[in-house]
């Protein structure tokens, strides 16, 4: 069994959009996962629908269990990125374990 970590992300509705800082932010975003040992799977996509019900990105993480799952969230290179997305983005998760 895993632990999956799914996150969705969209603009903060107050936030004007920046092309240049979103492409920035969401490049990184992808990258991360093979960055942090405790991440065993890692998927970033963007939403393809124009749909009012969508976020914009959606993030998949795979991890051993809980406690991998804080060893990638306390993670200095997440931690830092979370703090250069938090003042763009808004963002949504779920935590569950596979079968």
């Amino acid at each position: 069994m895993l632990m999956r970590h799914i996150v969705m992300f969209r603009r903060k509705a107050a936030v004007e959009k920046n092309a240049a800082l979103e492409k920035e932010l969401t490049e990184r975003m992808a990258a991360l996962g093979p960055l942090i040992p405790a991440i065993e799977g890692w998927k970033f996509a963007a939403n393809e629908l124009d749909r009012a019900i969508c976020w914009g990105y959606v993030l998949e993480a795979e991890v051993a269990d809980a406690k991998a799952l804080d060893a990638y969230l306390f993670h200095p290179l997440h931690q830092a990125l979370v703090a250069d997305l938090k003042p763009y983005f808004e963002w949504a998760a779920v935590d569950y374990t596979t079968a």
